[in-house]
Order: structure tokens, then C-alpha cells, then sequence
């Protein structure tokens, strides 16, 4: 090995960028199926941590409803 770039890091980094993923071996009739869970994974690279701060506050706030609703029709039967 003479030169940097024969090291197997180097290599192993070429051939990962050279890698077209999934999309290569995926049949004709499911690549429209494919591309869209290829923009839902862009998505959530791009706003993963936004997107599940607004889930959680929803979550949360769908929670509370319920309680509170919970309460309003126990507290009316009794």
C-alpha cells in the first residue's frame, strides 16, 4: 500500500459514497412507492427534532383534553 487511499477507511468510504441505496434493487412497479419513503426519510432528516417536539406537544395536549373530558363526565354521574 503506497499511496493513502488504498487504506481500507478510504475504500470503505469511496464504495459508501459510490452506494445508491435501496433505490438500485427496488422492482419498476414499487419505485413511486419508494420515492415517497425517500421524502418522508429527507424529511425527517431535515426536521426530525422539530417534528417530534410539535408531536409531543400534541400528544400532551390531547392528553389533558382527555383528562379533562374524563373528569367533566365523572364528575357529573356522581
Amino acid at each position: 500500500m503506497s499511496s493513502s487511499d488504498e487504506r481500507p477507511e478510504a475504500v470503505a468510504e469511496e464504495s459508501m459514497q459510490q452506494a445508491g441505496g435501496l433505490g438500485e434493487i427496488i422492482p419498476e412497479p414499487l419505485l413511486p412507492v419508494w420515492k415517497r419513503v425517500e421524502l418522508i426519510q429527507s424529511f425527517r432528516r431535515t426536521h426530525g427534532d422539530t417534528y417530534v417536539g410539535v408531536l409531543e406537544v400534541l400528544t400532551g395536549l390531547l392528553l389533558a383534553a382527555g383528562y379533562v373530558w374524563w373528569l367533566l363526565l365523572y364528575l357529573e354521574v356522581v
